[in-house]
């Protein structure tokens, strides 16, 4: 297939490339977490102050954390007091006096810790911990209170499978969040209050507590300035910021409507609300895209994603934010003007070569007799773009699966996706049944229909860009990584109509999954797929590398050698049945790489393979 000439090469994806993550603020300064491609994934804290930017932790740093694998949370910053963990020495607690340099390690365990808070004295540092016990094969998962002198380390909890997003109020009140197997974080959360006795060397008083709940997902609490409990909850079918009563779980909506403040707990770290002096600031994501909320009565409505929303001392709030035509970007906002304060790379191109997305809904009924008629699902469909080029004929498509598969499309500027479009390849990125930004219903969907309902909507997608006369019905490709590559593969083994496909890291064996994969989604498959092994059937029927002679499109796996959420065994597996039956695949491994590349080699690549397999067919 040939392919248009862009200037979105390979090499423009990375040069220059920085992932921006995690905003903090301090008093006036902005914090935040850059990622760099380019220096082999490696993550640094850098400071905004007064206009000048600067990088505050040592370049031999890695601020990164393994917790639950996908770690986030690996940083905070309060009163000139940095304390992070550092993946370069093991993931261990270090405690940075930004002014002066000096810094001292806290811990020396080999343990793991994420999502940490400093005690209203700054005398402790309360955080989550992770202990990987080698000897009894065992994970166990902690809240745990870290002396800021690194004289020791006190857990505080036990009892639950795990624990996130603890946090202080004025008067040294703490809340957090827990939740134990078969549950995700987007299942069913319990709501913990209690106070912290840092005199007692950092102990917890008999008054924690559960909140009492509905079974519903509750996230992200936080203590308001006059020292009301304010949690995110899913009660209403949206993740809607609502205040809770301690004592009887009552709920009373703070910023409320069909919309979600929050986001799936895939990793920690995540913030979508905050205080100010002038009341509450909540970002309420649609499917459209986030709008920031302001007390004001102003929203914001310029960017697609909004995440880590933080309060300055002045009033104004930092955020990291991107849209369809810009990357990711820090933000400062004063409630009625924002201004990016995070210096963008200079792309070589123009925005006459960005394609913007228009959302589409389809039924799927046309696929899967089965469903319900009037049965819908949602993406995101990209047209081709390429202003050197004028071309009648309808354009071949790539289907998008993202990974999860509770998550959702990117509402921002990817270039991955920019990289098809300008070659003349439209893209449609599908939020089938069980993403999120549509409310709980829709989320739950696919509770019991993964390898199945998410593979019926891609198909449908396709199906309705084709007769509707947007893309070419002999064109078209799928590709997906983590989750999203068993979508793949079990769209080419049980429905003609992919030219080929791309598995980046993919789910091929369900039940080797179910008995080989990490803790914090050690049980998820129940869920989404049925109990294990009592649903074993169900298990085998949805595994493709139990179908290879019912896959004959050429295939691409792609796999990291160090991945621990889905092991090189996965892509092993299928390419070794797939060769044995003489259907056409190509495998390439990435040394050194986990659930996702982060190399700049790695990610350059990785698009040429991708480029060369899908030219070829």
């Amino acid at each position: 297939m040939t392919m248009w000439k862009s200037p979105i090469t390979p090499d423009v994806l990375v040069s220059g490339a920085v992932g921006i993550s995690e905003v903090c603020a301090d008093g006036s300064d902005v914090y935040w977490l850059e990622s760099r491609p380019s220096e082999g994934g490696r993550s640094a804290v850098v400071r905004w102050r007064d206009g000048a930017i600067e990088e505050v932790t040592s370049p031999a740093a890695n601020v990164r954390t393994r917790v639950h694998e996908y770690g986030g949370g690996a940083w905070w910053v309060e009163n000139g007091r940095l304390v992070y963990s550092d993946d370069a020495r093991g993931g261990e607690l270090f405690l940075l006096d930004v002014e002066a340099g000096d810094e001292q390690q806290l811990t020396s365990e080999g343990h793991r810790y994420a999502d940490g808070r400093f005690s209203p004295d700054g005398q402790w540092f309360l955080c989550v911990r992770e202990v990987h016990d080698q000897a009894n094969s065992s994970v166990i998962n902690d809240l745990v209170a870290v002396h800021t002198d690194g004289s020791r380390v006190k857990p505080l909890t036990g009892g639950h499978d795990f624990v996130s997003s603890p946090c202080f109020g004025r008067g040294g009140e703490i809340a957090f969040v827990a939740w134990d197997h078969p549950n995700m974080p987007w299942d069913t959360t319990i709501l913990h209050v209690g106070s912290f006795d840092g005199v007692n060397e950092g102990g917890v008083d008999a008054s924690i507590q559960e909140v009492p709940s509905t079974g519903e997902s509750i996230v992200l609490p936080g203590f308001t300035n006059n020292g009301r409990l304010l949690a995110v909850s899913d009660r209403s079918n949206w993740w809607n910021l609502v205040e809770v009563d301690r004592g009887t779980g009552e709920q009373t909506p703070v910023v409320a409507g069909e919309f979600e403040v929050a986001t799936p707990g895939w990793v920690f770290g995540l913030s979508r609300w905050v205080e100010t002096p002038d009341g509450v600031v909540a970002v309420a994501g649609f499917p459209a895209g986030d709008e920031i909320h302001f007390p004001n009565g102003f929203i914001e409505r310029q960017h697609g994603e909004v995440s880590s929303l933080r309060a300055m001392a002045d009033g104004r709030v930092a955020y990291a934010a991107a849209s369809f035509t810009e990357e990711s970007a820090v933000w400062v906002h004063d409630g009625e003007t924002a201004r990016r304060i995070s210096q963008p790379r200079e792309l070589p191109f123009g925005p006459e070569w960005i394609s913007t997305p228009s959302p589409i809904t389809f039924e799927v009924s046309a696929i899967d007799e089965s469903t319900p008629s009037g049965t819908v699902a949602h993406a995101l469909f990209f047209p081709p773009s390429n202003p050197d080029v004028t071309d009648d004929r309808l354009p071949p498509l790539m289907v998008l699966v993202h990974g999860g598969p509770t998550a959702a499309a990117r509402r921002m500027l990817r270039l991955a996706t920019q990289f098809w479009t300008s070659r003349g390849v439209a893209v449609c990125d599908v939020d089938y049944r069980g993403s999120t930004m549509y409310g709980r219903e829709y989320r739950d969907a696919l509770r019991g229909g993964w390898g199945a309902t998410d593979v019926v909507d891609c198909v449908a997608a396709a199906h309705h860009l084709a007769v509707t006369g947007h893309v070419d019905r002999e064109r078209l490709f799928i590709a997906g990584g983590s989750s999203g590559g068993l979508t793949v593969l079990n769209a080419l083994s049980f429905f003609d109509v992919f030219s080929g496909g791309i598995s980046r890291y993919g789910v091929a064996d369900l039940a080797a999954l179910a008995a080989d994969t990490h803790k914090f989604e050690e049980r998820y498959p129940e869920g989404l797929i049925g109990r294990w092994p009592e649903d074993k059937a169900i298990y085998d029927k949805r595994s493709p590398v139990n179908y290879p002679e019912k896959i004959t499109a050429p295939l691409l796996v792609l796999q990291g050698t160090e991945d621990k959420i889905v092991p090189p065994s996965q892509s092993k597996a299928i390419v070794a049945a797939l060769n044995a039956h003489d259907v056409p695949v190509t495998y390439i491994e990435f040394a050194g790489e986990g659930h996702g590349f982060r190399n700049a080699d790695s990610i350059i690549a990785m698009l040429e393979a991708e480029l060369a397999f899908v030219s070829s067919v």
